[in-house]
This record gives structure tokens, C-alpha cells and sequence, in this order.
């Protein structure tokens, strides 16, 4: 499994629009040099995290882009959804099912269950985590994952029904 450029981009500029100051915010070129990508690259960034309703866009000569939201509220499993979709979702079958129309393994698939719950608790882990959250140093930000994944129980296993 691989975080797509597009995922870690669209984290990253959040962040870097949080950092900035709330009634100027960023322009495209300020997002483009602090994280090192290309205007073009920025400007489908922040389209993105627009229409996603993360941020907002400010006219004029010191416009840029703000946060639409406070930083609590702007939870890491609805941004990487937003940019990418989910790791694992119930097309995925479909989608990998050879040159067949139908998996061969539909009736009884052992790595369906794997992907399910594998996604189920990234899910409910990043459902937690706001970008607020991610705003500390590394060290800092690690021990609070660590110890909210260690609170929230995560790994456990969905519903039944949720396996489907």
C-alpha cells in the first residue's frame, strides 16, 4: 500500500495554510515554495482541498488561501478521502477481477476480509485525528498518535455486515 503524492500534498498544504496567518492566509506561489512543487501542481492541490470545502479562496492583491474550517474540525480520513479515496472499498472487487466480469474468489475471499478490516481501523484512527493534531513537532505529534491509537482500541474488527 502506498499514501499517494496526492494524499501527502493535500495533508501537507493544509497544514501549511493553518500555519499561516488566519486573515491573509497562503498564495499560490507561498505554497509552491514552502513545499518545494511545481504553481500548476499547487493550484490542483488547493482546488482540491477547495471544492473538498477545506479551504477557501481570498481575492485581491493579498489573497491567497485560508481555512474553511478550524483546525479541530478538519478531520485526516475525510482530507484523504477527499484526495484520493479510501485504500480499500467495496469496488476494489470488481475492479481486480482479472479478464473475468467476477472475481474468482467472491464467494470466499480471505483478503477481502484482510483489506476490510485493515481499512475499518485506519478509518477509525484518522477519524480521530484532526489536522489540529498534526500541528505540534514530529516528536510531539508521535507520542499523541501512539498514545490515541493505544486509547481508541484500535484493530478491532468491524461488523459483520460491514465485511460485504
Amino acid at each position: 500500500m502506498k499514501i499517494s503524492a496526492q494524499d501527502e500534498y493535500g495533508l501537507r498544504i493544509l497544514l501549511q495554510i493553518a500555519r499561516a496567518h488566519p486573515e491573509e492566509g497562503l498564495s499560490l506561489s507561498q505554497i509552491s515554495e514552502l513545499e518545494n512543487i511545481s504553481q500548476a501542481y499547487a493550484a490542483k492541490m488547493t482546488r482540491s482541498l477547495r471544492l473538498a470545502g477545506f479551504i477557501s479562496s481570498i481575492r485581491g492583491h493579498k489573497g491567497g488561501y485560508v481555512l474553511a474550517k478550524p483546525t479541530h474540525e478538519i478531520k485526516v480520513s475525510k482530507v484523504l478521502r477527499a484526495m484520493g479515496g479510501a485504500i480499500y472499498d467495496e469496488s476494489f472487487c470488481s475492479q481486480h477481477a482479472g479478464a473475468a466480469s467476477l472475481c474468482t474468489n467472491s464467494i470466499d475471499c480471505s483478503l477481502r476480509s484482510l483489506w476490510t478490516i485493515l481499512q475499518f481501523n485506519m478509518d477509525t484512527l484518522l477519524d480521530k485525528v484532526s489536522i489540529n493534531d498534526l500541528m505540534d513537532s514530529e516528536n510531539k505529534v508521535n507520542a499523541n498518535l501512539r498514545e490515541l491509537s493505544k486509547s481508541e482500541a484500535v484493530f478491532s474488527q468491524p461488523q459483520a455486515d460491514s465485511l460485504r
